[in-house]
């Protein structure tokens, strides 16, 4: 009888904390539950598809994600699509930002405030990787504010409500390409993000092009990840860690 109840009350004990647990999974975000097994194939949305926002998300179409570029300028997202086979399409950005379980958003600077207005609703929640530099002859005044604020702080508060990693900055994209088959991880990127799922996702999809990840801090280091700065270019994992190590 002593034994029963002892069964009955680890029972009562185990369902209450799977119901805890469901309960706690429930209250995520869809677009987090969406991209949370190593396995699964994502849906990606990139926003600004030039050089960077292009070379990302096709090396993502190869390893078997469902992609959707957007631009200023559909034809152009619409010729690389179908460049690219059935994984990937072509949309607005607003189409795009709905579309991604995770965001790419490889844009100006000065056109940022802009696409966090107008992205606004669809932001909320998803992990957005950043891959934005506020560069002075190009961006002006924002630049400006952008460099003095730190310019993973100033991205977090031009996209509010998004799940920032702040990846892809230190790096030129023309190796990007090839460096899936040509680096296998010997390259670490350096990145910065405040939210662990988030990092989880952007470190599978950094590794998926090619390099291995490097956590250098919160989004206050993401200051660092922009060309000019002591993390600019490629440097082995190891050598990243030393010199963030460095950095305040």
């Amino acid at each position: 009888m002593k034994m029963n109840r002892a069964m009955k009350q680890d029972r009562r004990g185990f369902l209450k904390v799977a119901a805890t647990a469901a309960l706690a999974l429930s209250s995520l975000p869809f677009t987090m539950r969406s991209v949370g097994a190593a396995n699964d194939k994502l849906k990606i949305g990139v926003v600004g598809s030039g050089r960077i926002g292009g070379t990302l998300g096709g090396v993502w179409v190869k390893a078997g994600h469902e992609v959707m570029f957007s631009s200023r300028t559909l034809e152009n997202d619409k010729k690389l699509a179908a460049s690219l086979g059935p994984n990937a399409r072509a949309g607005t950005p607003r189409e795009a930002a709905a579309f991604g379980d995770v965001l790419l958003i490889a844009v100006p600077y000065r056109a940022l405030p802009e696409v966090g207005k107008d992205l606004a609703s669809l932001i909320k929640g998803k992990v957005v990787i950043d891959t934005n530099n506020p560069i002075s002859s190009r961006d002006g005044e924002i630049a400006t504010w952008a460099r003095e604020k730190g310019a993973g702080l100033a991205s977090a508060e031009l996209l509010p409500g998004a799940r920032i990693v702040r990846a892809f900055n230190a790096i030129g994209y023309a190796r990007m390409g090839a460096a899936r088959e040509q680096q296998g991880g010997r390259i670490g990127m350096p990145m910065a993000g405040d939210d662990a799922k988030a990092i989880e996702v952007a470190s599978r999809l950094i590794r998926e092009i090619g390099y291995e990840p490097v956590l250098i801090g919160g989004l206050a280091m993401g200051k660092y990840l922009m060309p000019g700065t002591p993390l600019a270019g490629e440097r082995t994992p190891e050598q990243i860690r030393q010199i963030a190590a460095t950095l305040k």
